[in-house]
């Protein structure tokens, strides 16, 4: 088992995208990278912590690899758009990638040069790829937000 985390704009869409993908195993939302403790909700929403509302992936990797992972996040947001993803903004809803061990460093670096060479966005990708820190669980209404109200927000592989 392996484990992938992922900032990509309001974490509900993303966390669906990412459970319907054959070899995630399990999916938690939360929030990553910022500077207070167990953060809530109601402060992250006030962009004063410094968290990403982000998806913590627990994958099998003979079943799913990194790579595939790191092309279902790109494809589940504008990855252009620095600190907003359509009408929401603020540093909450950047795009990051945040990486458990050198390999996925690399990759998730080799992505990012391989899509701003394809030239498939018009933009450069403004995607932070940092170090994972620790990562805070989101309230419980949040988990699997999409499924608990009968909704599909994303049809991805």
């Amino acid at each position: 088992m392996a484990k992938a985390t992922f900032a990509a704009g309001c974490f509900w869409g993303v966390e669906d995208a990412f459970r319907q993908v054959k070899g995630v195993t399990s999916t938690a939302v939360g929030y990553i990278g910022g500077h207070t403790n167990s953060p809530t909700y109601k402060e992250v929403c006030t962009d004063k912590t410094g968290h990403a509302e982000a998806v913590e992936v627990d994958f099998n990797p003979n079943e799913v690899s990194y790579r595939e992972l790191l092309a279902i996040f790109f494809q589940s947001h504008d990855p252009t758009q620095f600190n907003r993803q359509g009408p929401d903004y603020g540093s909450q809803y950047r795009s990051a990638i945040f990486f458990h061990d050198a390999e996925q460093e690399a990759e998730a670096r080799e992505s990012v040069a391989a899509l701003d060479k394809s030239g498939i966005f018009k933009r450069p990708i403004v995607t932070q790829i940092v170090p994972a820190p620790e990562f805070f669980r989101a309230e419980e209404y949040h988990q699997k937000y999409f499924e608990k109200q009968g909704i599909r927000a994303c049809h991805l592989p």
